[in-house]
């Protein structure tokens, strides 16, 4: 086992210790990213970032009550005091520990840790790599803000940002999306060093941007950022809202926009949006298209239901469709993403010169059918899309040579035409599905379906009542319906 998963195990192994004290998995991996913040700067030298008084050795010297009511206070003062960097990271920070022993007990460990080994591997995959195992915990909540490393290697390696690009993430999570970007650029100039410096400085300080709506993953990602050497700008917001129409457009759009509908159950507040809706994942693809410069690229993770759904959904497909070529779409396996029973696929398209007929023909790869069930005991690797990528083609525009594989093989060619026959539904299926009858799922991935399956028709209601003014009837029929 090398330094880095060692470091992964041994914290994620105080998690059940830490359970004692009524602690969530996700605020343990909140509460992880304070103090591992703390010891990381002691290492690497960057405790001149952290006010006086207030950085590792002063907690870490501290015993008993002293050192947690000293804990608490030290996460307010480095809200407000520490260096911009710091501020962020620790805003309205707040400990969910209680019981002293228990942050004596993670103290220890993380001073225990063989850091030297972990700094010549990355600092940053050892985060990454506690910030999967978060994700992988059913129970942590937090499968929702973190996208498996292969697919978002496989996404980047087809978009091939270049640099000078802009790149965009508005639905950030942990900040995934823009590593990888980053990670592809450095590997493509020699570190940044075959750049001049003014295209150096760039890179470092402006072609990352970013936004997030949970407090708590955007800490994380925050955190994710800075041990990547990433100084983007991730900021906390909705993209939904007008912060969203305040980003700037970008080359390239790489994002994994969450599940389900507008939070509170009502519309977005995008004045610039033309198809009002509360399904969250078709907002994000009104942003997404909107926010692109001309013949900027886009790579996006939606869920099946962006690809059928009526009304407004055939709406902004047909607008997607006007204003950008969508080359292509990728149907992902099932069981890929920790928030399991979500089927889901990657849509790429750039966008047009012209607001009209940018679409003349989609390809549409089906990695679905016929594949395994991907999860905990097999899991993805970016080997499972070598093939799409070479279907794919080395052209970030989809412009490579193709092959239609006719009705036995996996990549097919779909007309304008024919999609628009279609009443533009994009759900375009060909193979029979074995393995969907061989293979079912678990009990509890069943379960989880249905819950999630129920609680988006009851946040759908709930914005029907918002829509209808919540009149008494409204509101009755939603009450009715929880019930």
């Amino acid at each position: 086992m090398n330094a880095t998963n060692d470091i992964v195990s041994k914290l994620w192994g105080l998690c059940h210790i830490l359970r004692d004290d009524g602690i969530t998995y996700h605020q343990y991996v909140t509460e992880l990213t304070y103090l591992i913040f703390l010891k990381m700067a002691e290492e690497t030298g960057a405790e001149e970032q952290l006010p006086p008084g207030y950085r590792w050795g002063d907690v870490r010297g501290r015993q008993g009550v002293e050192q947690l009511t000293f804990y608490k206070e030290m996460l307010i003062h480095l809200g407000t005091y520490g260096s911009a960097q710091v501020q962020s990271i620790f805003q309205n920070a707040q400990t969910s520990l209680r019981q002293p022993r228990i942050l004596k007990a993670l103290v220890e460990a993380i001073e225990g840790m063989d850091w030297y080994s972990a700094r010549q591997e990355g600092l940053g995959d050892m985060y990454e790599s506690l910030l999967e195992r978060n994700a992988t915990e059913k129970k942590s909540g937090a499968g929702q803000y973190f996208t498996p490393r292969p697919l978002i290697d496989s996404m980047v390696a087809l978009v091939k940002p270049q640099p000078g690009e802009y790149v965009q993430d508005p639905a950030a999570g942990t900040g995934g999306f823009l590593i990888a970007a980053d990670r592809w650029v450095k590997a493509h100039t020699n570190d940044l060093w075959d750049l001049s410096e003014s295209e150096q400085y760039f890179q470092r300080h402006h072609a990352f941007v970013g936004m997030e709506l949970v407090p708590d993953a955007h800490r994380l990602g925050l955190m994710n950022l800075m041990l990547h050497d990433v100084t983007g700008d991730l900021q906390l917001g909705d993209a939904l809202s007008e912060q969203g129409a305040r980003l700037p457009k970008v080359n390239v759009m790489l994002t994994n926009p969450p599940f389900g509908t507008k939070k509170g159950g009502g519309l977005p507040s995008r004045d610039d949006f033309t198809y009002p809706t509360s399904n969250k994942q078709l907002a994000f693809l009104q942003h997404i298209y909107r926010g692109l410069k001309p013949g900027g690229r886009a790579v996006v993770v939606l869920p099946d239901n962006v690809l059928f759904e009526d009304n407004a959904g055939r709406d902004i497909r047909r607008d997607l469709m006007d204003k950008c070529d969508l080359h292509t779409i990728l149907r992902l396996p099932t069981g890929i993403f920790y928030s399991q029973g979500v089927k889901t696929n990657v849509l790429f398209f750039t966008r047009g010169r012209s607001d009209k007929g940018n679409t003349g023909e989609v390809w549409v790869y089906d990695m679905r059918s016929n594949m395994p069930q991907f999860g905990k005991t097999r899991p993805l690797t970016r080997e499972h899309f070598a093939a799409f990528e070479t279907a794919y083609g080395a052209d970030p525009l989809g412009k490579a040579p193709r092959v239609d594989e006719g009705e036995q093989g996996r990549f097919r060619r779909f007309t304008r035409d024919q999609i628009a026959a279609r009443g533009d539904n994009l759900d375009l299926t060909w193979l029979r599905d074995e393995s969907a009858e061989a293979e079912l799922p678990e009990p509890d991935v069943i379960a989880a379906d249905i819950i999630d399956t129920l609680r988006v028709a009851l946040e759908e209601m709930e914005a029907l009542a918002d829509l209808l003014g919540g009149d008494e009837e409204a509101d009755g029929a939603v009450a009715e319906a929880a019930e």
